[in-house]
C-alpha cells in the first residue's frame, strides 16, 4: 500500500532500498533483476559511493515505500579521488578481475570498479558536480522526478556549486526530455551516452 509521496533527506536504513532501486532501474530505465551475477554490484557503483562520502547530497522519494532518489556529488574530482582511496578498493579485493566471463554483464560492470572512468575535464571545469537519479515506475510522471531535482539543486546551490552534470544512455529519450525540461543541455555527445549539464541557481 502506497500513500502520498515526500521527498526526504537520505537516512541510515534506506541503503538495501536504493541499492533495488539502482538494479530495478538499471536497464535504461528498465528491470535490470536477474541480468547480473550479482545484483548488488551495480549499486556498489552507483549508489553505495554516494551514500558514504557524500550522505546530505542524498535525497528519497518516499510513498510509504523508498521509490526513488537522487545522489550528488559536489565536487566530481574530488569524489573520483576519494573513491579511488576508499571505495574501489575494497571492490577490487572482493571482485577481482576476471570473476565473471569475458564479455558478461557483469565483466562489463567490474571493468567500472578496476578502470573508473573519469570525468570530462572541460565538463567539469564549467560543472564540478554531478548526480544520478532513479524512480521506480509507480512514481513516475507524478512530479517526483522534479521534486527530486529541485531538491538537489537547491542543496547544491547551498554548497555553492555553479553546475551539474549527468550522463544518460543516448536512446533514452524519456529521460533526455525530461532533462531537457529542467534546463539541462547537451556538452558532450559519446558513442552510447550524452553528458548534459546546466548551471546551479
Amino acid at each position: 500500500m502506497t500513500g502520498p509521496t515526500v521527498v526526504r533527506a537520505y537516512r541510515d536504513g534506506d541503503d538495501d532500498a536504493l541499492y533495488d532501486i539502482c538494479l530495478r532501474t538499471g536497464d535504461s530505465g528498465g528491470d535490470a533483476s536477474g541480468q547480473f551475477a550479482d545484483p548488488r554490484l551495480l549499486g556498489e557503483i552507483y549508489v553505495g559511493p554516494y551514500l558514504r562520502f557524500e550522505p546530505e547530497l542524498a535525497f528519497v522519494a518516499d510513498d510509504g515505500d523508498v521509490a526513488g532518489y537522487v545522489l550528488g556529488a559536489r565536487d566530481t574530482r574530488q569524489f573520483e579521488a576519494t573513491c579511488e582511496q576508499l571505495w574501489w578498493p575494497q571492490l577490487r579485493r572482493r571482485y577481482p578481475e576476471g570473476t565473471y566471463p569475458e564479455g558478461s554483464r557483469d565483466a562489463r560492470l567490474l571493468g567500472l570498479v578496476h578502470r573508473p572512468p573519469v570525468a570530462d575535464a572541460d565538463v567539469v571545469a564549467t560543472y564540478p558536480s554531478h548526480l544520478h537519479i532513479d524512480l521506480l515506475p509507480r512514481t513516475q510522471g507524478r512530479g517526483m522526478g522534479r521534486a527530486l531535482m529541485e531538491r538537489l539543486l537547491e542543496a547544491l546551490a547551498a554548497t555553492g556549486s555553479p553546475g551539474v552534470h549527468l550522463g544518460v544512455g543516448i536512446g533514452n529519450e524519456r529521460a533526455v526530455g525530461f532533462y531537457r525540461r529542467l534546463g539541462f543541455t547537451v556538452e558532450r555527445e559519446l558513442p552510447s551516452a550524452l553528458i548534459m549539464a546546466r548551471t546551479v541557481p
